[in-house]
């Protein structure tokens, strides 16, 4: 190809990138759009201007429209209907017509010409009765759709007309018809005459009244009322406004009604009732909402939206009156005339428990007393720093508490139980859903009760006056049985069946058992018979395992949040848990104790089965979740276990401060008849540091020699049996002895001993001391004194251990039938120490409070208090401060009060022989098929009980065996050959020990006859460390 000169055909190529006519076209596309909406814009503002110019003209037309017909009303019927007659009100008249059409509750004339035909309607009605005829003329179902529209009309312009000048007439708004003329109690009044209930038109007019939200209207006007300076003296009495909400209440579609249900927003149940102290202002529509069945209705109504968990609640008052709050204080006062109802059913006793529940949980916490907030515990703080502290009005809070009292409790429980016990009298093996309905609904309710009201107030209601104990059981037993636990609705997520029976079960069992005495418990066997105690401790154990270890919840931040009336918190799974846990703990732990003072189960039945090693070597560390569980439910742990982990705790500190070390600063140099009074002087003078370091000790005779022997830890051992034996000696006076010989603080000690509080500080530390260091004592004390160690409270129960004869008169009076005010008994009691008697009054004024068949269970349980609590108190103390310097709390929680009398004594059991020999080492030739060793053991056994007794303190320096057996006796028991041969002369030895090694140096003697003379004289010679 050549060229052929023209240039036109040459590919051109534009290095600038976008071609200029493309950049030219994006742009004009963008202004045709923005163009396209700016023309929009325009035409949307000018159909905005013309509709609003429409509207103004047409206001402005209608309005000037209004002043024409009003001008032609005023020249026909003359501005104060000076002009109309009766036959205005009649079909063919045009008076209402008009009026209507022009009247506007913001002109003041308006107002007046409906106030005046208001009156005009009351001369009318007065004089001829018949308001039927008036409005309809001949026949009232040839005009009934124009007599309906315009009655209903009528009505609601008085209410609008009331409630647009409500803040000028708020003195008015409550007074009484026969009280006052004024324009207020004419319009409202000409509302009561249309809804007379015989009329044929009143449920237009209340349909129509709902359909413009009245309810809201008639709130604001309650409201302002309430402001008004002359409502004291307006209390009481029944006012024109309570008189129309009297009559529009009952229209509840129900009877031949034709109203329409509506909005819960703006029903009476949202909007009246949630007026603060509604019946204190309105006692006659408290009697017709509690009787008339109202209240069955507005409450299943309430029902609804609480399933829904939707919030149908106004704006609330103020902070301190919550629209909840007020709505749950005006059920609960009506509750109770409704519950009394013969005829009142089953599902509003559910409806009615499911509102309360919903409302109480959404109380702000109360502050709880100290009692309480130890059955409580953590769950009751409040979430989040940054929550606001709601408090509620102080008399809205008095009147939910005071609502709350035991005969609403015994009729809501009875109402609801009733359909429990109708299953159970069926013999129906299987779970109706009534049944279960009625326990969720039952358990819901009572559990956020517990958590929102005193508990002094609930629960000797429910354990004594309900047949809640015995219901529930038998619910809880079936499910159980039939390893099938329903869901409750009242429960979110996949919660267990058994978690919320539980939750309301526990702690008023958990209170029985604390007021029941012994006979009751063991004898008639209440509440639950000692068979289904048994059942019971399976199921309480099982499911507190599943909640401490099997499926545990993180309760660290788990709190009670501040909460609005849509939330359901108090409900939620993980407080429940929380809850549930502590409160099976408590209750398992009380069934322990009544088990240990007569026991009915086997021990083993607390324990529980997943508890292997893993569990144990995990419980030993702080912080660990086998930890925790060994502090909140120890019981759980075989006491065998716990005994292991508590020796390991010790055994560690001993080691960290060189307990069992030959070389020690801390050396006591002992008189022995003057033993109490030199360990006195020397161990009060060492630090807490000190007390935890090794002690040795030298003893001086009544010589003033000291005795051979160097301390190993043997010599003392045989110190700590002397000191204790000496201190605690009931002619020391600091004890004193119950009929079964148990040891308990004298409350008469400071008569003896002026300083007897510091001795009783010296006698805690040796008590620890001797637990620190593994020894064993010989002291027996009574149980409710070592209760003090756990600092627990003593109960009724325990008082047979203390005063057995005082335990009966007291139980004589608990069951006393006759008028108990003619013993002429009072609240004093009177103390009787050293022949010195004294009154102490047992409450403020209790010389001049008489004992009657009403307070005598008071009575009972604080003579108790007196003589197991208060007498000793402060012995106790300071005995607890003592002891508390060596043992620590958490190390003496792990077992209750039976146990720690083992982990200071022992028992029998450990005096076993055969378990000795097992593990016993041999040493300078002898062996354990030796004849001298085979001939020792025959010897040993014997012996009688004392006397072995006395070998084993003169071999290891103390009388009492390991609480584990001699497996854990440190060092082994070990049996030495004395002597090289057996020549006369070495045969007339005595044996000899060495305590500190637990060492018995045995010459190789004959005979038994020999063998056992030398023993029984070596161990009974009372001769120090002399003989080693």
């Amino acid at each position: 190809m050549f060229f052929s000169g023209d240039p036109t055909t040459r590919k051109r190529v534009d290095l600038g990138g976008r071609s200029s006519k493309e950049r030219d076209r994006q742009k004009l596309l963008e202004q045709t759009r923005l163009e396209r909406n700016r023309r929009l814009y325009v035409k949307k503002q000018n159909q905005a201007a013309i509709k609003i110019q429409k509207c103004f003209r047409g206001r402005k037309a209608m309005e000037t429209e209004h002043s024409k017909v009003r001008e032609q009303f005023y020249v026909t019927y003359g501005r104060h209907l000076q002009n109309v007659d009766r036959d205005c009100f009649g079909p063919d008249s045009g008076f209402l017509r008009q009026l209507f059409f022009f009247f506007s509750a913001r002109n003041a004339g308006d107002v007046s010409v409906l106030v005046e035909t208001s009156r005009l309607l009351h001369h009318i009605v007065q004089h001829s009765g018949d308001i039927v005829s008036l409005f309809s003329g001949v026949d009232y179902s040839l005009n009934r759709g124009l007599v309906d529209f315009r009655v209903k009309k009528f009505a609601f312009a008085c209410i609008r007309a009331v409630h647009q000048n409500r803040n000028y007439l708020k003195d008015q708004l409550l007074v009484t018809p026969e009280e006052s003329s004024e324009s207020t109690t004419l319009l409202l009044e000409a509302v009561v005459l249309l809804i007379d209930p015989k009329l044929p038109w009143v449920c237009k007019i209340v349909g129509y009244f709902l359909q413009r939200n009245a309810f809201t209207l008639l709130r604001e006007l309650v409201l302002i009322g309430k402001e008004s300076t002359k409502i004291s003296s307006l209390i009481g009495k029944v006012s024109s406004l309570e008189r129309m909400l009297a009559l529009i209440i009952p229209h509840i579609g129900q009877r031949g009604c034709t109203c329409l249900n509506i909005d819960p927003r703006w029903s009476f149940s949202s909007q009246i009732l949630t007026v603060p102290f509604l019946w204190h202002l309105f006692p006659y529509l408290k009697e017709v909402f509690a009787t008339g069945g109202m209240s069955q209705h507005y409450i299943h109504q309430m029902a609804f939206c609480v399933k829904d968990h939707t919030n149908v609640l106004p704006n609330d008052i103020s902070v301190e009156l919550p629209g909840y709050a007020c709505l749950l204080g005006n059920i609960l006062e009506t509750a109770v005339v409704a519950l009394s109802q013969p005829d009142y059913p089953f599902q509003m006793a559910i409806d009615l428990a499911a509102v309360t529940t919903f409302l109480l949980e959404a109380l702000p916490p109360r502050k709880s007393s100290s009692r309480e907030s130890s059955v409580v515990g953590e769950e009751d703080m409040t979430a989040g720093d940054d929550a606001m502290e709601i408090v509620l009005h102080m008399d809205l809070e008095r009147q939910i508490t005071n609502a709350i009292d035991s005969r609403f409790l015994l009729q809501l429980t009875n109402a609801l139980f009733r359909g429990i016990a109708s299953v159970r009298d069926s013999h129906n093996e299987g779970l109706e859903d009534t049944e279960v309905a009625a326990v969720g609904a039952a358990c819901a309710f009572l559990h956020v009760t517990f958590n929102t009201l005193p508990l002094e107030r609930i629960m000797t209601v429910l354990a004594y006056r309900t047949e809640l104990i015995p219901l529930l059981w038998n619910f809880m037993k079936r499910c159980h049985e039939m390893k099938k636990w329903p869901a409750l609705a009242y429960l979110s997520g996949d919660a267990p069946g058994w978690l919320l029976p539980l939750a309301v079960f526990c702690p008023v069992y958990k209170h029985m058992l604390m007021i029941v005495d012994n006979e009751e418990f063991y004898e008639q066997e209440k509440p639950l018979s000692l068979k289904d105690v048994r059942y019971l401790i399976v199921i309480l154990r099982e499911a507190l395992w599943q909640l401490l270890w099997v499926s545990p919840t993180a309760h660290s931040n788990m709190g009670k949040s501040i909460l609005k009336p849509s939330a359901h918190k108090k409900l939620s799974v993980e407080v429940i848990q929380h809850r549930v846990g502590i409160l099976v703990s408590e209750v398992l732990s009380q069934l322990q104790d009544w088990n240990s003072r007569r026991q009915f189960t086997p021990p083993s039945d607390f324990h529980a089965d997943g508890v292997n090693e893993f569990f144990i070597s995990q419980a030993v560390t702080d912080g660990t979740r086998a930890n925790e569980i060994l502090k909140q439910a120890p019981f759980l742990v075989p006491f065998t276990s716990r005994v292991k982990i508590f020796h390991s705790q010790l055994g560690a500190v001993r080691q960290r401060h060189g307990s069992h070390g030959v070389f020690t600063r801390n050396r006591f140099r002992i008189r022995r008849d003057h033993i109490l009074e030199d360990a006195y002087s020397q161990m009060s003078a060492l630090s807490e540091e000190d007390l935890r370091g090794a002690i040795r000790v030298s003893f001086v005779n009544e010589l003033g020699v000291e005795e051979a022997g160097i301390d190993g830890g043997g010599i003392f051992k045989d110190f700590m049996e002397n000191i204790t034996r000496a201190a605690f000696d009931v002619q020391y006076g600091l004890f004193k002895e119950t009929s079964d010989h148990l040891l308990y603080p004298n409350p008469g000690s400071g008569m003896i001993h002026e300083q007897h509080l510091q001795f009783f500080h010296f006698l805690g530390t040796l008590l620890a001391k001797a637990m620190f260091e593994g020894i064993l004592v010989d002291i027996p004390f009574a149980t409710f004194f070592l209760s003090k160690l756990k600092q627990k409270y003593n109960y009724l129960n325990d008082l047979p251990s203390l005063d057995p004869e005082l335990y009966r008169h007291l139980i004589f009076l608990k069951h006393y039938e006759g008028d108990i005010s003619e013993l002429e008994l009072y609240f004093v009691i009177v103390n009787n120490e050293y022949g010195e008697q004294t009154e102490e009054e047992l409450l403020p004024g209790g010389n001049d409070i008489r004992v009657t068949n009403e307070n005598v269970i008071t009575f009972i349980h604080l003579v108790s208090n007196h003589r197991l609590n208060f007498q000793i108190r402060q012995q106790s103390s300071h005995f607890l401060r003592g002891f508390q310097q060596l043992i620590q709390k958490d190390w003496i929680d792990m077992f209750n009060e039976h146990e720690i009398q083992l982990l200071v004594a022992g028992s029998l059991d450990s005096l076993d022989f055969d378990d000795l020999r097992v593990n016993t080492n041999y040493a300078g030739g002898y062996h354990s098929e030796h004849y001298v060793i085979e001939m020792f053991w025959e010897v040993l056994k014997s012996f009688s009980l004392e006397n072995q007794k006395k070998f084993l303190k003169f071999v290891t320096g103390c009388s009492r065996g390991p609480l584990l057996g001699f497996k854990y006796l440190e060092p082994l028991f070990c049996i030495q050959r004395a002597a090289g041969d057996a020549s006369d002369d070495h045969l007339d030895r005595l044996p000899t020990s060495a305590t500190c090694m637990n060492l018995l140096k045995l010459p190789p003697y004959r005979s038994k006859e020999q063998m056992s003379t030398k023993l029984l004289y070596a161990i009974n010679a009372e001769a120090g460390f002399d003989l080693s």
